[in-house]
């Protein structure tokens, strides 16, 4: 393939470059093309730390072309940001040919075709690119150049190569010349491979033969006597180094060289006391200082401060460098530091004539012109030891002293601002002298933006205490007022004054809490009203004090009572235009600390409360702000407000009463048509407050303090706004209602469940919340408490079964009371004996059945039973979804969705269980089992079900009774009418999400199940239980055909095709054989002997698992179902149980038989299998049985000896059981029976074996 066209197919790589005169620049790979962005990001990462590097002097030009991305306006403001450091050259415009970095890329386009290896892909080519970048060296770029790069390399008859070699640069000093400029180029032969292996071989030929000659003897003698000449190392001739060029002075003798961080300067001493300065670049001498004999010297490279260019858009650029020269003159004792190159001396000191500095002038040597260019920027460090005292000081410039005058004032002023800083982070500063060095340099300051950021930066400092903040900036502020107007800076003075009038507002605060003095309570602090709600309250409140007492952990600077420290209250003020105060909404930290440091005092009754107040007014702050700050600290504060409540109240009640006489409070924003939105304010406050028990207490003072203002107010008002009047006192009525409402609700949530009960942390309610959670929010946070508590069906039940008893006895209270005189004595007396234990019921704090009671009572139509009881169902399926291994939970929905008495609930609930969690694992059970052909182990039931073995048998269980409440509630809507729900009239305005709001409604709404469906559905949920109960081997579908198959798992609102008429006999057969396996298994697992003496009562059987009472019948059931027939199902138990030895549950079966004679016939072999036993077969045979049997019949004997007693499971029957059954035998055959006459024998062997037991 030609080159060119394969170098065709990789111009989608883009890169650019950067070089200088002295050296090239990095390579920088431009992936998504270049657009002013892209430009923007290469002349800010890449090319202001080149320029940085190659002119740290800030004296150098940048050149670019006219490209339209290179003009945008934003590189534009990027270069006027950072004209101080380089000049951007015009450049002539559509001239794209007069870049010099086209000549590079000329030679990387004529390199990549001949190169050996071709790229062949972006990699390849993008690494090819950068090699050729590298080679190119120190290549000149024009015609001077490339002579004097040729005179450096090889002299005069030296050609001229486009990639030289690599060269080392040494400069000595010394005499002829003064300052010589050697360079040292690099060889590129190296020794070949061959040479290197005849070297090797050769030595391994004689190290072979001399060890061969040793073993065999030969030359023994002569190599003892001879002395191996060792090959000495060759080394290599020096080659000499000639001078390219020099500085020429016959008279003149360097002494010493130092060579500057950057590698571009060098200083020079000679023995004629002159420092010389030199430019390696060009090889020049470019300043000389005179008069420093035996100078020591040392460079300084200090990088620019960040200062007030952290905020500007180059703030993440690399720092600028100064570069300073060091001198220190022994002989006269003194040290100079110049600015380079041409920089004026910026600093002189006096040390001492025996001083040494030292300074490492090299770094690593040996490095030549390529490998030099990876130096980073090293600034050593320069020290001054002084050898008679020992003492090491090192030499520090800041970086402004290299900068010109102007800018030089700038810099000083950030190096304070520095200092300042140092100062104030120093933790072991005394305050006096604190405040003199930190008034000091503030006052040093020149610039006015700098002056600020200091003041600022000494106002947010946490250590510096009140009076020296109050001082400095009074100083401050009295200078700047000293000064001409016009050169004052007005934000500057703007500032001074407002954090003046900030800490004297802290100062004056402060000193009112600090302060002894208190105000006496007066008439209208009283709590004539409210004491009445106070005891309405009293129990709930007190319980609920209990509740929120416990202790909890927290850091101590987050704790309300740590003091606020001036530096936070200042943060959080700020000055308005109208010379007031406003405070500024931060985190709810933040605002409830500064609440606290103004209020608390005074709800503690610790502080002045009108005076805080007026001077709170004083300072200008809003009344509106100053009320969200004390309701604030009200709600916070809510455990230590209840330890005292009354004194709260009463402090509380003061407070809001001053706020509201303020300016711009109630009696500017009255509306007359409209609620007041100053009392609005406090309710939107207590509506969304989660601390229940503070935001009822201040309802309770709000609503007496609005009621007062509007009674006070009413003589003045017109006839028109009493309806504004009546409405602002209805709407206190309300929020109070509610609040109460929810204070008795917290209180429950808060009860704490019982050790190790499930469940997570007490749920958080206010009135928005219930509001927001729809008109079933309350009834899903009081489910959660209830699977929180554990709480059983028929526990609840019992509870809120004695509030609706609470409530009848109060109906026939109230109806007996219109009866007469007499009644309404002994109701008066019934009265009074209640009222008394009530009262004495609330001395003491509320238990949680009364509180459940209590909240049910609140809330009696949304905490109905019906709705109750639903949603405690919803709440035990959701956790059970969680966790399907805890099967309790499962069993407990099932067990309040029976609790609830409405069959369109029972009906849409039990329709909506089954569609959202079960059907999906029942399905799978269902096809699990089919699959294995058994109960499947438990390690198949994780994998398929998503729970164990035994989780999934009661999980079947429960889907039995779910669908049966389906069946039933199905059936029992028809006679009843639809219920209507509805809410307590202060919560009708809820509104919530449709999808769990109320749960009953959503119950309504459900559609109509088909019933024979769903008892399609309970058929084989009952079949997959029994097998997993009983752990049986059966495939369930395979009991279906094949329209019974297809109706499975729909969904039970649609009709399906059920098989109908005969079934095929194989199938019914199957169907039979798996319903007596059952039986059998339950009569198993029943297996109580004891239970079947003789006069003993039969033990009752437990309600759940194999041994429930209620397997039999249900069997029962399913055969009916399935087209067995229950006569064959009854024979099977009766002659299970007695096979079993359970002969009394085995009489009461008998009576259900009807086909007698087949079941006479079947018990016959059994008494037979009996008889075998006790005569022919038991251990303990005597002789009058051995005589018994002999006295029989030969055709009864024959017949017993013919019985196998292996197949009875309990052959150890007591003799009278046998009798007894023998009895039943001869009561159901018939005479005609053509067993009857053997029953009779059987019946005469028994009684004679009965007497020769007793006898």
């Amino acid at each position: 393939m030609d080159p060119s066209c394969l170098y065709q197919r990789f111009r989608l790589l883009m890169v650019g470059g950067i070089f200088s005169c002295h050296t090239l620049g990095p390579l920088v790979p431009i992936e998504h093309g270049l657009n002013a962005t892209a430009c923007l990001s290469i002349v800010a990462d890449h090319v202001h730390p080149f320029m940085t590097t190659v002119d740290p002097s800030s004296d150098g030009d940048f050149q670019q072309d006219n490209a339209p991305c290179h003009k945008d306006q934003i590189i534009s403001n990027w270069f006027l940001e950072h004209d101080n450091e380089f000049t951007v050259l015009q450049w002539p415009p559509q001239s794209p040919h007069l870049n010099p970095t086209e000549h590079l890329w000329d030679v990387v386009e004529r390199e990549i075709p001949i190169m050996d290896v071709q790229p062949t892909n972006l990699q390849q080519l993008r690494d090819a690119i950068v090699s050729i970048w590298s080679k190119i060296c120190i290549m000149t770029l024009c015609v001077f150049d490339q002579m004097k790069n040729a005179s450096i390399l090889g002299g005069f008859n030296a050609s001229v190569k486009g990639s030289p070699p690599a060269m080392s640069q040494y400069v000595t000093v010394g005499g002829g010349p003064y300052t010589g400029f050697y360079y040292a180029v690099e060889g590129s032969s190296q020794p070949l491979l061959s040479h290197v292996a005849l070297a090797v071989a050769s030595k391994l030929t004689s190290a072979l033969f001399s060890a061969a000659s040793g073993w065999l003897g030969w030359n023994k003698h002569k190599n003892e006597e001879e002395v191996v000449q060792k090959q000495k190392p060759k080394v290599e001739p020096a080659t000499p180094l000639g001078i390219r060029f020099g500085l020429p002075d016959s008279r003149r003798h360097g002494e010493s060289i130092c060579l500057s961080p950057c590698n571009t300067l060098a200083g020079v001493t000679d023995d004629f006391g002159r420092v010389t300065l030199l430019d390696l670049a060009r090889g020049i001498a470019i300043r000389m200082w005179k008069g420093y004999r035996d100078a020591q010297l040392g460079w300084l490279q200090v990088p620019e401060e960040r200062g007030d260019r952290e905020f500007s858009p180059s703030a993440s650029l690399p720092r600028r460098h100064a570069l300073f020269l060091v001198i220190y003159a022994p002989r006269r004792g003194i040290l100079e530091v110049w600015g380079m190159q041409q920089g004026p001396r910026v600093g002189a000191f006096t040390v001492g004539k025996h001083c040494r500095l030292l300074y490492a002038g090299y770094r690593l040597m040996g490095v030549n012109s390529v490998t030099s260019k990876g130096w980073q920027l090293l600034t050593q460090q320069v020290c001054l030891l002084d050898p008679i005292t020992g003492a090491l000081r090192t030499v520090n410039i800041p970086f402004h002293l290299a900068l010109s005058d102007k800018k030089s004032e700038r810099a000083k002023d950030m190096h304070l601002i520095k200092r300042l800083t140092t100062i104030l982070r120093s933790r072991e500063v005394e305050p006096d002298i604190l405040e003199s060095e930190a008034k000091s340099v503030l006052l040093d300051i020149k610039h006015p933006a700098i002056k600020k950021q200091a003041l600022e930066s000494l106002l947010s400092n946490k250590n510096a205490p009140v009076s020296c903040l109050t001082n400095i900036t009074c100083a401050l502020h009295d200078t700047l007022k000293q000064q001409d107007p016009e050169e004052v800076d007005a934000a500057l003075l703007q500032l001074c004054s407002s954090q003046l009038k900030l800490l004297q507002l802290y100062t004056d605060i402060q000193n009112l809490h600090s302060g002894a003095d208190r105000e006496a309570c007066s008439e209208n602090d009283s709590l004539e009203g409210i004491e009445d709600e106070l005891s309405r309250v009293g129990p709930t409140l007190q319980r609920y004090a209990q509740l929120t007492a416990r202790p909890s952990v927290s850091f101590a600077q987050d704790s309300p009572d740590s003091p606020m420290p001036a530096q936070a209250f200042l943060s959080q003020m700020e000055c308005t235009d109208d010379e007031g105060l406003r405070v500024i909404r931060g985190s709810e930290t933040k605002w409830n600390h500064l609440g606290n440091f103004m209020f608390w005092g005074c709800l503690c009754g610790k502080s002045p409360p009108h005076k805080v107040c007026d001077t709170l007014q004083q300072a200008g702050i809003s009344p509106q702000q100053l009320l969200s700050l004390l309701l604030s600290v009200w709600l916070q504060r809510e455990k230590e407000v209840l330890q005292k409540p009354e004194e709260a109240v009463r402090n509380l009640h003061t407070l809001l009463i001053a706020l509201s006489d303020m300016k711009g409070a109630v009696e500017e924003s009255w509306d007359p048509q409209s609620i007041s939105p100053w009392w609005q304010q406090v309710r939107c406050t207590c509506i969304q407050s989660h601390n229940a028990a503070a935001a009822l207490l201040a309802a309770f003072v709000a609503h007496r303090a609005a009621k007062a203002s509007i009674t006070s107010r009413a003589d003045s008002k017109f006839q028109s706004e009493w309806e504004a009047v009546s409405l602002e006192l209805e709407q206190w009525v309300v929020c109070v209602h509610q609040l109460e409402d929810v204070l008795v609700l917290q209180t429950l949530l808060l009860v704490p469940p019982p050790q190790g009960a499930a469940g997570g942390a007490a749920a958080q309610c206010s009135i928005k919340t219930l509001l927001e959670g729809g008109t079933g929010g309350i009834a899903d946070s009081v489910s959660k408490w209830v699977f929180r508590h554990n709480l059983a069906p028929e526990r609840l039940k019992e509870i809120l079964q004695k509030r609706e008893d609470e409530e009848t006895d109060e109906e026939l209270e109230q109806r007996a009371g219109e009866e007469g005189n007499e009644q309404e004595e002994e109701k008066s007396q019934e009265d009074t004996d209640r009222t008394a234990d009530h009262i004495q019921v609330k001395q003491s704090p509320l238990c949680f059945p009364e509180l459940l009671v209590a909240v049910s009572q609140r809330f009696p139509h949304s905490l109905s039973p019906d709705l109750l009881f639903t949603h405690c169902c919803w709440e035990y399926v959701v956790q059970w979804n969680k966790d399907p291994e805890e099967g309790r939970y499962l069993w407990l929905a099932v067990e309040h969705l029976k609790l609830v008495s409405c069959p369109y609930i029972h009906l849409g609930i039990s329709a909506m269980m089954w569609s959202t969690f079960i059907v999906k694992r029942f399905s799978a059970a269902a096809f699990l089992m089919e699959k294995v052909g058994k109960a499947p182990k438990d390690r198949l039931c994780r994998r398929d079900v998503g729970m164990g073995d035994k989780a999934v048998t009661s999980f079947l269980g429960c889907c039995v009774q779910l669908l049966q409440i389906l069946m039933e509630a199905d059936s029992a809507v028809e006679d009843v009418a639809p219920p209507e729900l509805s809410v307590e009239e202060a919560w009708c305005g809820a509104e919530g999400p449709a999808s769990l709001v109320e749960l009953a409604e959503l119950g309504l709404g459900q559609r109509g199940v088909c019933f024979t469906l769903v008892q399609h559905h309970c058929l084989l949920a009952s079949l997959l239980h029994a097998a997993m109960s009983f752990s049986l081997r059966v495939k369930p579908l395979s009991l279906f055909e094949g329209k019974g198959k297809n109706a499975f798992f729909r969904d039970l609102t649609s009709i399906q095709l059920m098989p109908t008429g005969d079934i095929d006999p194989g199938l019914v057969s199957l169907r039979q054989e798996f319903l007596l396996r059952v039986l059998t298994g339950w009569v198993q697992a029943i297996d109580d002997p004891s239970s079947s003496a003789p006069g003993t009562k039969t033990p009752p059987l437990p309600s759940s698992g194999p041994k429930a009472d209620w397997w039999p019948p249900l069997c029962l059931e399913l055969g009916s179902l399935l087209q067995v027939n229950p006569d064959i199902l009854r024979r099977h138990i009766v002659c299970e149980l007695y096979n079993q030895g359970l002969d009394l549950r085995a009489e009461e079966v008998m009576l259900e038989v009807e086909d007698k004679d087949v079941l006479g016939s079947q018990l016959l072999v059994l008494t037979g299998q009996r008889l075998s036993y006790s005569l022919l077969h038991s251990q303990s045979q005597t002789q009058a049985a051995m005589e018994l049997l002999a006295r029989l019949p030969p055709t009864l004997c024959t017949w017993l000896k013919a019985m196998d007693p292996s197949e009875l499971r309990c052959p150890l029957v007591p003799l009278s059981q046998t009798s007894r059954l023998v009895g039943r035998l001869i009561e159901i055959l018939p005479e005609n029976h053509a067993q009857y006459s053997l029953a009779l024998h059987l019946l005469e062997a028994v009684d004679a074996l009965t007497t020769e037991d007793n006898t």
